[in-house]
């Protein structure tokens, strides 16, 4: 109804991406796809590792799992396209597919930033308060978690969506970027796009600051936790669990940050393009690999595995 009343519905918008480089092209479609396959293997493999193997039936990996599918998500929305814009002549996209990939975006970034909030706290609760982590951390409450952190992804999107389709549209609407970005859209609207620029600027503040914010409250009471550590082997131990946690939040915080930081202006767009393939193909790749790396219970599973595929291979050989 909205759209047909705003006569958006017919409306085409070109991804220019990095139509300003036809000679990288080909390297970048190579680059990208080589990227986007390992993030599809590594992400849906360490949901398959962590299905498995019954050792890892924990909280922290359900929290993993989670993770690991709301990365796969989302770079599948992006990366797919970016690739056929890439080799393809037509880069057009419909109101309809631009909307539809926005919100989708937007429900699985804002949904991961909480859940490395909640991976934060589950974090915190074992390393203050070991002895209480299998009652503190239920089925029902980490349940709970990770729903409340797709809720709120889902109400952030649709809030933010909404306010979009309501604009108008009309002429030339060239978005300088490889996806639909809310805030390039805004910028080619008719209408006025005070409430929804409004809208975007308090959803994405409060999102960034109040989910760092309880990250740094979770890490500052486990590092005031470990220094009363009287042994040295328990200090390294409790800091080894949180590692690789402490990577993904800070390649992903930090990507967001540096993307605040950049100038809205035409000298800066690639700046923003390459900031924004860091942290819409690059970290989902990146976030399997760094679970992976230090953790001996998913790299155990992971050898079983390939030693069951490489026995069933000479199997049919003999």
């Amino acid at each position: 109804m909205i759209l047909s009343e705003k006569n958006n519905s017919g409306i085409i918008f070109t991804l220019l991406g990095f139509s300003d480089y036809p000679d990288l092209k080909v390297p970048l479609f190579l680059v990208f796809l080589v990227i986007y396959s390992i993030t599809v293997i590594g992400n849906i493999g360490m949901i398959l590792v962590i299905r498995i193997n019954p050792q890892l039936h924990s909280p922290m990996y359900f929290f993993l799992s989670h993770l690991s599918f709301v990365d796969f998500c989302y770079s599948s929305i992006i990366a797919p396209k970016m690739l056929l814009n890439l080799v393809a002549k037509d880069i057009t996209v419909s109101f309809v597919e631009c909307i539809v990939q926005y919100f989708l975006f937007c429900v699985f970034v804002v949904t991961e930033a909480f859940l490395l909030v909640v991976m934060a706290y589950d974090r915190f609760v074992a390393i203050c308060n070991p002895l209480l982590y299998t009652v503190a951390m239920s089925q029902k409450l980490c349940i709970t978690l990770v729903v409340g952190s797709y809720a709120w992804g889902f109400t952030c999107s649709l809030t933010l969506t909404c306010s979009t389709v309501q604009l108008s549209f009309h002429g030339i609407n060239r978005i300088d970027h490889f996806f639909c970005e809310l805030s390039s859209l805004l910028a080619l609207s008719s209408s006025d796009t005070l409430i929804s620029q409004l809208l975007l600027f308090v959803f994405a503040t409060f999102n960034a600051v109040s989910t760092l914010l309880l990250i740094l409250l979770s890490y500052l009471f486990i590092v005031v936790t470990v220094l009363k550590m009287r042994s040295a082997s328990g200090r390294r131990k409790a800091f080894s669990t949180c590692a690789s946690h402490l990577a993904a939040i800070t390649i992903f915080h930090g990507t967001i940050l540096f993307l605040f930081c950049v100038p809205n202006s035409k000298n800066s767009r690639l700046t923003v393009k390459v900031g924004s393939v860091f942290y819409t193909v690059v970290i989902p790749m990146l976030n399997p690999i760094i679970y992976s790396l230090r953790n001996k219970d998913v790299q155990d599973t992971i050898r079983k595995i390939m030693t069951l595929i490489s026995c069933v291979k000479n199997d049919r050989h003999n």
